[in-house]
Formats: structure tokens, C-alpha cells, sequence
């Protein structure tokens, strides 16, 4: 894989992920979008802290249990993520902590929506 192709792939995946921040955002739930713009810049920065967060944990040799443990905690971890990344863009707001965790679940639910809706899951 090439750098260039790295990099379209990120921005890719950006859209898909500002257009699911900017639809929690419409639902009211815990998340104020301004717009797609604000958005767009969030799943970017979400992408890169999570990057380095996983990277950071991989280098510590931490590993997170699996099962409902291990989704309870990467959904905690989404939350803080979430809360960081709204701190950083104008344009995007939490409304603290819980805001955080429930505009999290609803954009984990409406990514495996999208995701389901596009046959992304197929039934084994």
C-alpha cells in the first residue's frame, strides 16, 4: 500500500464517519454539530487519537478483554475520544461526560445501521 493510497483511504473514511457524527448530531443526543464541515475535522481527529491510543496500548502490551467487558470499554474509551475531539473542533460540542457516552452508542448504533443497510454483515 502506498502512502498517497493510505491517505485517500483516511479521507474515505472520514466521510463516512463526519456524515455519522453530523446525523447523531441532528438526533440531538448528547452531540451539537454546527455542520458536515466540523464534522468531517472530528472523524479526522477521532481517527488520529485513536490511532495513538491504540498504538500507545499495543506498546504497553495492553490488551482489552473481549465480550460485553471489552465493547462496555472501548465505548468509555469513544466517549473520552469524543470529548477531546470537541474540544479541539469549533463547531462540535458534548454535553459532558454522559452527552459523551450516549452521542458514542448512538454512533456506534447508527454506524452498524449504515453498515448493515450496505450488506456490510453478512449472516454466517
Amino acid at each position: 500500500m502506498t502512502i498517497v493510497g493510505l491517505i485517500v483511504g483516511v479521507l474515505i473514511g472520514a466521510l463516512f464517519s463526519g456524515l455519522i457524527i453530523w446525523l447523531v448530531g441532528k438526533l440531538n443526543l448528547g452531540l451539537e454539530v454546527d455542520g458536515f464541515g466540523p464534522a468531517y475535522i472530528a472523524a479526522i481527529i477521532i481517527a488520529v487519537i485513536n490511532l495513538v491510543l491504540m498504538w500507545l496500548l499495543n506498546a504497553l502490551n495492553v490488551t482489552i478483554a473481549g465480550g460485553f467487558l471489552g465493547a462496555v470499554i472501548y465505548l468509555l474509551i469513544a466517549a473520552a475520544v469524543l470529548m477531546v475531539s470537541s474540544n479541539i473542533v469549533s463547531g462540535i460540542r458534548t454535553k459532558g461526560y454522559a452527552g459523551a457516552l450516549l452521542a458514542a452508542l448512538a454512533i456506534a448504533a447508527v454506524g452498524w445501521l449504515i453498515a448493515l443497510a450496505l450488506g456490510a454483515f453478512v449472516p454466517a
